[in-house]
């Protein structure tokens, strides 16, 4: 029971510092939403965004640090 609850308060920490990260250095990370594979389409009325290399890249990150957890 300890050890799930310990697993529990890590995931949440590292959210936590995620978050804080962002919000601190968020202006400094504007490359991020302009990734290679990041598409804009747009005309006068109407725009479409579609995050693929971020995506991708987040997916990549947040499938690290699960592994990592998971392996513990």
């Amino acid at each position: 029971m300890n050890e799930s609850w310990g697993r529990v308060l890590l995931v949440v920490g590292a959210a936590l510092f995620l978050l804080g990260a962002v919000l601190t250095w968020g202006p400094r990370m504007s490359w991020l939403g302009r990734l290679p594979g990041d598409f804009r389409f747009g005309g006068d009325n109407w725009k479409v965004y579609i995050p693929l290399g971020t995506s991708l890249l987040l997916s990549v990150v947040l499938s690290l640090i699960f592994w990592a957890l998971r392996r513990r």
